[in-house]
C-alpha cells in the first residue's frame, strides 16, 4: 500500500473550516463542557443497543454452502441491478434449473 502524504492544513483552510462551523448552527463544534455531558450510547438507548448486540448466532444445521465460482460480468451486473437480494435471486434461477437435471 502507498504512504499516504499529507500536507499540513494552511491557516487560510484552517479559518474557512472554522467559518463553516461558525456558519452552521446544527453541528456546532463540541465544547470540553459538553462533551463532558456525554454519554454511552447503550446508557441512552438500552434497547437499541441490545439490538444491535444481537446476532443470529451459528444455524444449527447448516443450510448453504460458500462455493467460488466464475460467472460472466454481464450476468452479473444484471443480477445486481435488480437490487439488494440479487445472491437469493441467483440461487433461485441455479435452482429452477437444477430441478430439470436428471438426478445424480
Amino acid at each position: 500500500m502507498p504512504e499516504l502524504k499529507l500536507t499540513p492544513i494552511t491557516d487560510e483552510d484552517e479559518a474557512r473550516i472554522q467559518a463553516g462551523i461558525a456558519a452552521d448552527p446544527d453541528n456546532p463544534e463540541i465544547t470540553p463542557e459538553r462533551f463532558a455531558q456525554a454519554r454511552p450510547f447503550a446508557e441512552v438507548f438500552p434497547e437499541m443497543a441490545a439490538a444491535f448486540r444481537r446476532s443470529r448466532g451459528l444455524q444449527k444445521a447448516p443450510t448453504k454452502q460458500l462455493v467460488s465460482l466464475r460467472l460472466d460480468q454481464d450476468v452479473i451486473e444484471r443480477f445486481k441491478a435488480t437490487g439488494p437480494g440479487w445472491q437469493t435471486r441467483i440461487n433461485e434461477a441455479l435452482r429452477q434449473i437444477a430441478e430439470t437435471l436428471p438426478a445424480a
